[in-house]
């Protein structure tokens, strides 16, 4: 491998996770220089996409062809922090032995170590290189080793390094994406927990009132009790459609309207087209839960509850409106929603605490990105809108 080559795929190494940003518009690649450096990002780029799993048997397997490619090694070896050899691509087979060895001391030192091969016979010559794999968020990953012939330069020891930290980058980002997921399912445990104290405890004396004077009546509420609890605390996935979220929606103000009959006046208002839509679970009933608390807060007269779903050329256009006693605005563009939602924090005259809005708001940012935050629109004694858009369809995203 010459000097500009070894430059190149340094190079390459160290912009590819910039691959998004490049303009769409093509030119030919004419030069051999142009050539490398385009072969450099894709191979990158396919190195790329297991180790964004992060590091197992198989990801390490799938993305070792593409390590070796960007290094120009003879032979490439992934192994743990441990020293087990994950993956080896390339002939040297028999170096593997002294690879796992060399990576447990690259490891315990986090330092490259350099091994020559035996005096005589196929390997003479040749030397193994391990590199640790060192994360900044989580210590050492793992090391890499590869196989050269001769004595490795100093400019391809670099080339190596930088490899090694074009694979640590990957790494890390699978972290963070398995670090959001870890906090997405704690949210839903949260907002589980959010539901049973508040509402299961009002449910419950509600169909406890009616056994004795309608039986039938009692019935029914418990089975859509049962039906409410098994959905809130199912163990699927962190989405669900629209229309078993809103389903499950229907089951809650069945339990709350026995509670308070007439007092509570519901009204919806849904497009058959985007029941299918795909959002996060448990997105909309802490919505609701709002505004059935809100809007018969301290009102004499009772109060209304309007929600409302409509297609929205690529979005789903989603509200939840009650008509109660409103929050001070003042308290959202401050950012003290939260300290709002756990009762700690300054609540005006007439205010009861939100539930789980900042939390959605965090769910529904992570998953489709800031655009598709919740939107708050609310005055002292003008009631409630909380508005929310989900896009119709997004990658990697299913129920």
């Amino acid at each position: 491998m010459t000097t500009t080559v070894v430059a190149l795929v340094v190079s390459a190494a160290l912009i590819a996770g910039a691959l998004v940003i490049w303009p769409r518009t093509r030119r030919v690649v004419t030069t051999p220089a142009e050539r490398a450096v385009h072969s450099a990002l894709h191979t990158a780029s396919l190195a790329a996409i297991p180790l964004r799993r992060g590091l197992t048997d198989q990801s390490a397997q799938e993305a070792a062809p593409h390590l070796r490619a960007l290094t120009g090694a003879e032979a490439l070896g992934v192994a743990d922090p441990d020293g087990t050899l994950l993956a080896w691509d390339g002939p040297h087979a028999e170096l593997a032995e002294h690879f796992t060895e060399a990576a447990k001391r690259a490891v315990a030192g986090e330092r490259p170590v350099l091994v020559a091969g035996p005096g005589s016979g196929e390997h003479a010559g040749r030397t193994l290189i391990a590199q640790p794999l060192l994360i900044e968020s989580n210590g050492v990953a793992g090391a890499i080793g590869v196989v050269t012939t001769g004595q490795p330069g100093p400019g391809w020891l670099g080339a190596v390094a930088e490899v090694a930290r074009y694979a640590c980058g990957q790494l890390e980002l699978a972290e963070l994406d398995a670090s959001r997921a870890r906090l997405d399912r704690a949210e839903v445990r949260a907002l589980r927990a959010q539901i049973s104290p508040h509402f299961i405890y009002n449910a419950l004396n509600t169909i406890a009132s009616f056994v004795r004077t309608d039986p039938d009546r009692a019935r029914e509420l418990i089975l859509e009790f049962a039906d409410f609890t098994r959905y809130s605390f199912r163990a699927a996935g962190e989405f669900t459609v629209l229309a078993d979220e809103l389903r499950n929606i229907e089951r809650y103000l069945a339990l709350e309207r026995a509670r308070f009959g007439d007092a509570l006046d519901v009204r919806l208002q849904i497009a058959p087209e985007v029941l299918g839509v795909v959002l996060p679970f448990l997105a909309l009933q802490p919505l609701v839960e709002n505004a059935v608390r809100h809007g018969l807060a301290g009102a004499t007269r009772g109060g209304t509850v309007s929600i409302t779903a409509a297609d929205a050329g690529i979005d789903c256009l989603i509200s939840v409106e009650d008509d109660g006693v409103g929050m001070d605005p003042e308290l959202l563009r401050s950012g003290a929603l939260d300290a709002v939602e756990t009762g700690s924090g300054p609540a005006s005259s007439g205010e009861s605490a939100h539930v789980g809005l900042a939390n959605v708001d965090d769910r529904l940012r992570a998953a489709f990105g800031n655009d598709y935050g919740l939107i708050v629109e609310t005055a002292p004694g003008a009631g409630t809108k909380v508005s929310l858009r989900v896009p119709k369809f997004r990658a990697g995203i299913q129920a």
